[in-house]
């Protein structure tokens, strides 16, 4: 068997997490040579295998209660076992991962939407994968000798893991990409988020960004429907300042917590278009940014339906929490300094 077969054979778990997803945008299908998408430009379409890989992804999150999973950390990666008891799931899953397969031959990758995934399918060439399928399942020994894809692979086992434990909730996440490459290195004009909170490097100047810094920032005031919230940001502007401002790179925790007339702001784009008459939603690239960057984003559950909003109306990378007083509590009993941020 060649390297590319094995490559191939065993990198089908990587995309095995994606069984975990509700909706599927790829395009696999029983075709010869690399299809008409060309590559990863397929991922729009629809294809005679959509929809019956649709209904097992919904199969196996319905069921995610009756799956198990073992994860052991390696230096270089991970060892994983994801089994079920029930044959009729173990069936699915060995389903699934043979179109999975599939789609790796094809180079199609899919939940691009998610950057932990999409950054994953950039570096699948300094992957090495051992896959064994089991009665009950899969077993596979996956590994890199890149330290950054490493990471890449331990972050993806544990979403993978998260998406066992909690189904469907946490298949509508998306899930930040670990530092340790090109995130981590910032030149002297290149800040993390691009487009929103410009910042200046002053790095002789006092109290420099230090590492381990950990910010709530409470945001209750909202800004015109048609407009980006300037409150949402500064919190922009935090990240830069922390990653982009001082002499050097400083790791920082975020949280941003949404409630009072900031809340409907994380409504995805038809839900704050019918609601506000625009064309879309003006805070949702900042957002995404901010998530793409590891803040976390908390939106008040009491605010959100008090409002006649519901949860299924929240975009993926925002959560849904009890309430802004339990979250801003509890955010600060874990270490996290309060900025409240009223406009």
């Amino acid at each position: 068997m060649t390297s590319r077969t094995n490559f191939v054979t065993s990198l089908t778990l990587v995309l095995a997490a994606i069984f975990f997803v509700g909706i599927v945008h790829a395009q696999p299908g029983p075709r010869n040579g690399r299809g008409a998408g060309g590559g990863s430009g397929g991922e729009r379409g629809q294809d005679e295998r959509h929809t019956e890989d649709h209904k097992v992804f919904q199969f196996l999150l319905t069921n995610h209660q009756k799956i198990k999973r073992d994860v052991k950390v390696l230096p270089n990666g991970v060892e994983t076992l994801t089994e079920s008891d029930d044959p009729v799931i173990a069936a699915k899953i060995k389903e699934h991962v043979k179109w999975m397969q599939y789609r790796v031959e094809e180079t199609k990758p899919i939940r691009r939407r998610d950057p932990l995934f999409a950054e994953l399918f950039r570096h699948t060439d300094k992957i090495k994968m051992l896959r064994v399928e089991t009665n009950k399942g899969v077993r596979i020994t996956e590994t890199s000798e890149d330290a950054y894809v490493v990471k890449l692979i331990q972050a993806h086992a544990q979403t993978v893991s998260s998406f066992v434990e909690n189904g469907f909730e946490e298949a509508r996440k998306n899930h930040p990409v670990p530092l340790g490459k090109a995130s981590d290195v910032l030149n002297d004009s290149e800040p993390v988020i691009a487009n929103y909170g410009k910042v200046v490097k002053l790095p002789d100047a006092l109290h420099q960004p230090r590492d381990g810094g950990k910010i709530v920032v409470d945001v209750t005031k909202g800004g015109k429907p048609d407009e980006l919230n300037p409150a949402i940001e500064k919190v922009a502007r935090f990240v830069n300042i922390y990653r982009g401002a001082g002499k050097s790179p400083a790791k920082v925790e975020i949280a941003i917590v949404l409630h009072g007339d900031a809340t409907l702001s994380v409504l995805n784009t038809d839900a704050y278009a019918k609601r506000f008459e625009t064309k879309d939603n003006p805070n949702l690239d900042c957002l995404n940014e901010l998530h793409k960057a590891d803040v976390k984003i908390f939106v008040c559950g009491q605010s959100l339906i008090g409002k006649g909003a519901t949860r299924e109306e929240v975009v993926s990378y925002s959560n849904v929490a009890v309430s802004a007083l339990t979250s801003l509590v509890n955010l600060q009993e874990d270490g996290f300094t309060y900025i409240p941020l009223a406009k």
